[in-house]
């Protein structure tokens, strides 16, 4: 009976009552519908396929466990990409603050011998964007993805991030002046 009505279903709100009262297929199809746009999401943010594994399990965990917390005054996808949001913005701070400093004197004492780069076929540009990106703060980095790249209005992100929209435009604002300012190195 349980597993017939997360069968049945055609709604995310149906799914969630359905889960809330016990039907974990039911949370399995929403995770399943919604899973494309999770990871669409956190693939801007992650640095390799492990890491994007990690945010997107966070992210599903998360929303299992905060179910109840759901008021369902906008849609579900909404809820998920707020939290999708939050947690990747939470790898962005915590690469930041674990970010491996090892000095080149330390590297050659151990052994290691550079060999010549591989050839990219990506451009120069391309390659400056991302370094410049990577040296963003978390939050410089947040909206200039969703922004910029997600290509969201403000408005979704204010809501995705629980800034006002006011915030988000002046955040923005300045993100992109220190991106400028370092492209132009």
């Amino acid at each position: 009976m349980v597993m017939a009505l997360a069968e049945s279903c055609s709604s995310d709100e149906e799914l969630v009552e359905a889960t809330l009262t016990g039907d974990e297929s039911a949370f399995a199809e929403l995770a399943g519908r919604h899973k494309s746009r999770v990871f669409g999401v956190a693939s801007r943010f992650a640095n390799d396929a492990a890491e994007l594994e990690d945010i997107c399990q966070d992210v599903f965990i998360q929303a299992y466990f905060k179910l109840r917390q759901f008021r369902r005054d906008s849609p579900f996808e909404h809820w998920l990409l707020r939290i999708t949001t939050f947690k990747c913005y939470d790898y962005l701070r915590k690469r930041r603050r674990t970010a491996p400093s090892i000095s080149v004197d330390a590297l050659l004492d151990s052994g290691y011998e550079p060999s010549a780069p591989e050839a990219r076929a990506v451009h120069p540009d391309v390659e400056r964007l991302r370094a410049a990106l990577a040296q963003l703060s978390p939050k410089e980095r947040l909206v200039i993805t969703l922004l910029e790249l997600e290509e969201r209005p403000v408005a979704e992100i204010a809501q995705l991030t629980g800034w006002s929209v006011a915030n988000v435009k002046v955040r923005a604002f300045r993100a992109r002046a220190a991106l400028r300012k370092l492209m132009e190195k």
